[in-house]
């Protein structure tokens, strides 16, 4: 009998559901997140026959220990997405229903990505970039909270230091100096010790921030050589197409599954006698985003991208149209330069 497998993933326990090859529930069962767990789970999925695949839904987040677990030991995994909406408001919701959804969308085909590993240097960059988001964002938040504290401060402080550039207000801030006291009663005197500290934290995150960039040049700069050489990619860009394609881009099977990926492909939209595509806005946003930096930077400064905007423009072409033309070329530049990289790292 040969088995398939879902897996509805959690924080603390995973369930699983077993399908013979006609479909039929063969049961379902919890287990403990955690190595032992996996192992009982791999052992009674086995158990109940020859094991074909597995589908296992969230396999970014809390099915990522699990899909390395499994990887390892041989045994295929499958990505599957969330059930839609429509299906659950039909048939219900719970572990055992998610698992076994997992599991028939494994057999029916509807689910047949294959996951990250993980388990490479391109997952060295997005925990590093990870790092790095959280940073800038707090190093923004920061700033919104100086900004406001000087735009209600009283008006022989906050009117002269709103007067200065940002990095000579931040600064004073951070040189400012607070009397000893057990005790803040004194408003201007909590005022410039929330000043002093809120600038101490941006001082802080800025040194952070640099050295994750440190990091992430060299780090980028020795997996991808072929990527950062093209026009207008820069490290940002790379490290963004690099996680998004994974530690095994050879499970994008060509280069129109990479622009599905980061959203560039379009979408048929025609009907009677329109015929027409529209921008897909699924896919991996932050590679899309990435994608429109290097085609606004290639417009700006590479000729031949000025060259092919001229030429479309006369067919007819708006200009946001013809930068969807380009980033949907520029995913095909990309993923053959990412391939040749992996390969270069392969051979080593």
């Amino acid at each position: 009998m040969r088995v398939t497998g879902g897996v509805d993933t959690h924080l603390d326990t995973h369930h699983a559901a077993a399908l013979d090859q006609v479909g039929r529930v063969l049961g379902t069962a919890a287990f403990p997140v955690s190595r032992r767990g996996f192992a009982d789970l791999l052992r009674w999925l086995t158990e109940l026959g020859e094991l074909d695949r597995v589908g296992i839904e969230g396999t970014g987040s809390y099915g990522a220990t699990l899909t390395r677990f499994l990887a390892e030991r041989g045994v295929t995994v499958i990505e599957v997405d969330r059930p839609n909406r429509k299906e659950r408001r039909r048939a219900g919701k719970s572990d055992p229903i998610d698992a076994i959804n997992a599991a028939r969308a494994v057999q029916s085909g509807a689910a047949a990505g294959t996951p990250k590993l993980r388990t490479g240097p391109v997952e060295a960059i997005r925990v590093l970039r990870v790092e790095r988001s959280g940073a800038v964002k707090a190093r923004v938040a920061a700033w919104q909270q100086l900004n406001a504290l000087l735009v209600t401060a009283p008006l022989e402080l906050g009117a002269s230091l709103q007067a200065l550039p940002a990095r000579e207000r931040l600064t004073r801030c951070a040189r400012m100096r607070i009397e000893n006291t057990e005790i803040l009663t004194d408003p201007h005197l909590a005022l410039k010790t929330a000043l002093r500290r809120l600038a101490a934290r941006i001082q802080a995150l800025d040194s952070e921030i640099a050295a994750v960039d440190v990091d992430l040049s060299a780090l980028v700069a020795a997996i991808a050589p072929s990527t950062l050489a093209l026009f207008g990619v820069g490290t940002d860009v790379a490290g963004q197409l690099l996680v998004t394609a994974g530690d095994n881009p050879d499970r994008l099977h060509s280069d129109a599954a990479f622009a599905r990926l980061c959203g560039v492909a379009p979408i048929p939209a025609s009907s009677g006698r329109t015929n027409r595509h529209r921008l897909h806005r699924g896919g991996d946003r932050q590679a899309n985003r990435a994608l429109y930096i290097t085609t606004i930077v290639r417009l700006g400064r590479h000729q031949p991208t000025r060259d092919y905007m001229t030429r479309r423009r006369e067919q007819g072409l708006t200009k946001r149209e013809i930068i969807r033309c380009l980033k949907r070329y520029l995913a095909r530049e990309l993923l053959t330069a990412i391939r040749t990289d992996f390969a270069a790292l392969d051979a080593i």
